[in-house]
């Protein structure tokens, strides 16, 4: 099976990086800048809680064409760069190809399906916590799950390899037949986390610790399940306390990955979380107040720090 990790960061590279040593399958990462340089020259190293991986040589380009098609392609850009990002589609897609996202909202199927055709789409979400340390490393701290299953039927074969290499390579693979209800599962969590880490700069451990500040965080999970079912994705009744006890399980020096963009300066995806909440809570008629302060502390922060 040859797939292609477009966005090779934290996620795309600690999970591409994973496969290409213990899936059996072939990978090609899609990088740039420093991050790509590196890679061509030195390779790929994780450092990691689960175990170090050093890959001496790694497949990895700017340029799709030189990849051409493939069985996966597994979207793991930020949310910000989803729009060039799909430009680089073409050249890897093939009847079969199957793109599937591994992001924080809930907006991109919508809009790879536009690009790409239903038919090369499926569903995807991530529970990592990893960042580029430095060009060429890939720092992992949390977390090794990858949540990926068909938009409607059967699973087709290419999902279900990934399955089995992920399980190979050491991650936690789940071949989901609910992955909508998945993703919004997801971003409920990671939505409130998120806004909430950054808005205070802290990691979730003192924030948990905190009576008001613990309020806040289950406020704004609370407005997030509302959204999510004002907009006819029925979560379980059980969503906020299974929602609640992932956040307390939580290593209390945890931090976001968008609290860990914040403090390096860097583009926040704040439109596409907490802003998503209050923009779809607007149009379905419910309001996210804890959301909207996450959205107004923040905002002036959204495009990072001016190099």
């Amino acid at each position: 099976m040859r797939i292609a990790i477009l966005g090779s960061g934290g996620v795309g590279g600690y999970f591409g990086g994973r496969l290409a040593v213990g899936g059996d399958v072939d990978v090609h990462f899609i990088a740039r800048g420093a991050h790509l340089d590196t890679m061509k020259r030195n390779g790929l190293r994780i450092e990691s809680p689960s175990g170090d991986v050093q890959l001496a040589k790694v497949n990895a380009t700017d340029d799709p064409a030189t990849i051409g098609p493939v069985d996966l392609v597994l979207f793991t850009v930020k949310l910000y760069d989803n729009e060039s990002a799909i430009g680089l589609l073409p050249p890897l897609i093939g009847p079969k190809t199957l793109v599937v996202p591994f992001q924080n909202g809930v907006d991109t199927i919508d809009q790879l399906t536009h690009a790409v055709g239903r038919a090369h789409v499926a569903g995807g979400t991530t529970y990592v916590v990893s960042v580029v340390g430095e060009p060429g490393v890939i720092k992992h701290t949390a977390l090794n799950s990858l949540v990926f299953g068909p938009l409607a039927g059967e699973p087709p074969a290419s999902l279900v390899e990934l399955r089995d290499a992920g399980k190979r390579a050491g991650i936690d693979t789940i071949l989901s037949e609910k992955i909508q209800l998945d993703i919004w599962t997801k971003f409920v969590r990671l939505s409130s986390f998120s806004g909430i880490t950054a808005m205070l700069r802290s990691a979730i451990g003192p924030i948990r610790d905190d009576p008001e500040y613990r309020a806040m965080l289950e406020s704004a999970v609370h407005e997030a399940i509302a959204v999510a079912r004002a907009r006819h994705v029925f979560l379980p009744h059980d969503t906020f306390p299974r929602v609640m006890a992932a956040l307390d399980a939580l290593p209390s020096e945890s931090k976001s990955s968008m609290l860990q963009d914040l403090e390096r300066g860097k583009r926040l995806e704040l439109p596409w979380l907490s802003g998503a909440v209050v923009r779809i809570g607007r149009e379905v008629g419910v309001r996210a107040p804890t959301h909207e302060q996450f959205v107004r502390t923040l905002r002036l922060h959204q495009y990072g720090k001016p190099h």
